[in-house]
């Protein structure tokens, strides 16, 4: 799934819904938050240390931008290296994080501990390949390659007009002045009592109302109740493949 959440200057940390975010998206967590004079990151595995040191940070710095992610691995180790927000390139000015699963060309080899977003950062969006990003043919370009992903930027690079960019915002959800990349921040509720939500059963991407439902995807588009992607672009369907891919791998 991941959940990827931004804060724009001045909006005030929402801890609960990153701690729901995290509780379901336990493989690795990291920040970003914009200061005057630098991007501040922090990144690491345990949850709780992770939100604790953001608090801090972002009590200390309310009026610029900032971002928390946290990650479900689809693609890539396990490990604080895959952990977002990344450099963009060697640019120690800005950080980018990302929600989904990012087109083949970034996607890790066989063997590479890699995520596909931390190639993207490191290799590919460095050289804007499709464009400047404060133009229209910039974002459109950038949009359309991320399809149904979402991402957002944080800088202090002058050559930018601004220091924080949400692509694909639309797919996402604002609520409370906070923008959430999908419905993850939002607590479970109890199972007695789920037919009583009927938001659980509304599809997020087309709006179809299903009560029987019964398998994790929406019967009109495919989107996904678990992960918030639409079919093909599923992370859970993603992480099961590579599950087994690795198996056959080991048995090989």
């Amino acid at each position: 799934m991941c959940l990827l959440t931004y804060f724009p200057p001045g909006a005030t940390s929402d801890l609960t819904a990153l701690r729901n975010g995290a509780r379901v998206n336990k493989d690795g967590h990291g920040f970003a938050v914009v200061t005057e004079t630098s991007v501040l990151v922090g990144r690491g595995m345990d949850a709780e240390e992770v939100l604790d040191e953001f608090a801090v940070v972002r009590d200390r710095y309310p009026d610029g931008p900032a971002l928390f992610h946290s990650r479900y691995a689809t693609h890539g180790a396990v490990s604080i290296d895959n952990c977002h927000p990344f450099r963009l390139g060697r640019d120690q000015r800005t950080v980018l994080a990302h929600n989904g699963v990012l087109p083949r060309r970034v996607r890790p080899a066989p063997y590479d501990p890699r995520s596909d977003t931390r190639i993207a950062a490191t290799t590919y969006l460095p050289h804007m390949p499709c464009g400047p990003l404060d133009t229209t043919q910039g974002r459109r370009g950038l949009e359309s390659w991320l399809g149904t992903s979402k991402l957002v930027i944080l800088t202090i690079d002058p050559a930018f007009a601004h220091n924080a960019y949400i692509f694909n915002e639309s797919a996402g959800i604002w609520d409370s002045g906070i923008w959430y990349s999908n419905p993850g921040y939002r607590p479970e509720p109890e199972p007695a009592l789920l037919r009583t939500h009927t938001w659980h059963y509304v599809c997020e991407h087309c709006g179809e109302l299903d009560f029987s439902r019964r398998g994790r995807y929406c019967g009109g588009c495919g989107w996904c109740f678990l992960c918030a992607n639409p079919f093909p672009h599923c992370d859970c369907a993603q992480r099961i493949a590579t599950g087994v891919a690795l198996r056959r791998n080991a048995t090989r």
